[in-house]
């Protein structure tokens, strides 16, 4: 193997590599050009002894000779896609064993060089191991942020209340502080979080977000702040948390308010200074993450009852956004429904009618957008043509006066202990007049089959002339 002054493209990142050849003299060589070029390595001189490393630590790329005592490099291949599925391989030959090599990269073996090699080729290889991992990493997380992206969609709003929150995101894009995100369910907290980081000066790390209130406190510390081999029951192998995942970029803690006290201590502790102690871990680990926190909780009237603590809140709330219900920006509704007909349509052109659209706005929305999106979904589904009237609107989406009527309606079928007919009768005969006597429309709205509707107009006109 001859000597190379080249500095390795993988060196501009900091990376682990566990070398495994049951030959010491070539291991310990390897091992000395990858620390020469500026990344850690650790050897191995048997499959067994490769497996606990792995078990120890989440190696960035496996270098491993494929002829070994015992068990060779397919084998271990074997294990660490189990253990490790996402840690590239790389498999030394001899020249006379390729056909060997070329059956391990059809068992997912990313490489593989063959004796005697260069430095720059062990190198190169190690390169495009390193950059295939980065972009498969990449794509995994962007999967993830698709997955857990926000129900209602984009950022979204021409009202004053949603163009001064714009302004203060532009304005806090190279700042380090924390960002507290308040606002009801559904206003869109994940979308703010996330316009947050993709203008800042850390948009080009990951953001990641985790729900607060999604998983038990012993877990969630440990996948806030990730763990050590044996730490617990069922920690069969060391794991990085979201705050290392995150170095660089974005944490986004949905749902702070229901933080459990004791984990809201260790938070506080890494908000103060940022370093993070995995779960089990003896020394710590320091990290670069900005944290945005958002809730639908008064955090004030938590802390008065004790279930929050004001130093952590001090801590979160140096940069506030609040985000107002969608009652409170109804000029917003409009831009927002048509941006849902737009990304659940498909190929149709759908259009609101003036009806449809006139009761959206009137309408309170305690779900806010997200309760908008799922009204406009299942409006898309029952709608005939391109056009949704109001009959298409769901049940829930009843204007103010139109409550009021029901509720007044009963209060008089209850006083003048009206049978359930008369009360079916009464209101059936309201909804019709509403429609301006189009049945199949009032129809829809009671939930019925038109023709049920006529055979109980039918039936009523009989027992008349009776």
């Amino acid at each position: 193997m001859e000597d190379s002054p080249r500095k390795s493209d993988a060196a501009s990142a900091v990376t682990s590599i566990l070398v495994v050849d049951d030959d010491t003299a070539m291991r310990e060589m390897l091992v000395a050009l990858l620390e020469d070029e500026g990344m850690r390595a650790r050897g191995a001189g048997s499959v067994d002894d490769a497996l606990e490393a792995a078990r120890d630590e989440d190696f960035d790329v496996v270098l491993s000779d494929i002829r070994m005592p015992l068990r060779g490099g397919i084998e271990l291949l074997g294990e660490l896609r189990q253990l490790r599925p996402e840690t590239p391989v790389v498999l030394m030959t001899a020249f006379g064993s390729i056909d060997s090599a070329v059956e391990a990269m059809r068992r997912g073996a990313f490489d593989y060089i063959t004796k005697p090699f260069k430095n720059d080729v062990v190198l190169a290889a190690l390169d495009r191991a390193l950059q295939r991992k980065a972009l498969e990493s990449e794509n995994r997380r962007l999967r993830r942020a698709l997955e857990r992206a926000s129900s209602f969609g984009d950022l979204i709003g021409t009202s004053p209340a949603m163009q001064e929150i714009f302004a203060l995101i532009r304005k806090i894009g190279h700042s380090k502080g924390s960002v507290l995100i308040t606002g009801e369910s559904g206003t869109g907290k994940e979308v703010i979080a996330r316009t947050v980081h993709l203008t800042s000066t850390r948009k080009d790390g990951a953001f990641v977000p985790i729900n607060c209130t999604a998983m038990p406190e012993g877990l969630l510390e440990s996948e806030l702040f990730g763990h050590v081999r044996g730490a617990f029951t069922g920690a069969h192998a060391t794991k990085k948390g979201l705050f290392e995942e995150a170095n660089g970029g974005t944490l986004f803690l949905d749902e702070i308010g229901d933080m459990a006290p004791g984990l809201q201590s260790k938070l506080l502790r890494v908000l103060q200074d940022p370093e993070i102690r995995p779960v089990g871990a003896n020394r710590g680990v320091r990290v670069d993450v900005r944290v945005v926190a958002a809730t639908n909780k008064d955090l004030k009237e938590e802390i008065s009852e004790g279930r929050f603590r004001v130093d952590l809140f001090y801590r979160l709330n140096v940069i506030p956004i609040h985000i107002p219900p969608l009652r409170e920006r109804r000029e917003d509704i409009p831009l927002l429904a048509h941006h849902f007909i737009r990304k659940h349509a498909g190929e149709r052109d759908v259009r609101l009618s003036t009806d449809a659209l006139a009761q959206l706005t009137s309408l309170p929305w305690e779900g806010n957008a997200r309760e908008l999106e799922n009204a406009i979904e299942r409006a898309l589904a029952l709608c005939d043509g391109g056009r949704i009237g109001v009959e298409d609107l769901p049940a829930v989406a009843v204007a103010p006066e139109e409550s009021a009527f029901e509720e007044s309606l009963l209060r008089v079928a209850a006083a003048e202990s009206w049978t359930a007919r008369q009360l079916i009768d009464r209101y059936t005969q309201d909804v019709i007049e509403r429609c301006g006597g189009n049945k199949m429309k009032a129809a829809r709205i009671l939930g019925i089959n038109r023709r049920t509707l006529y055979r109980r107009g039918e039936a009523r006109l009989a027992e008349g002339d009776e």
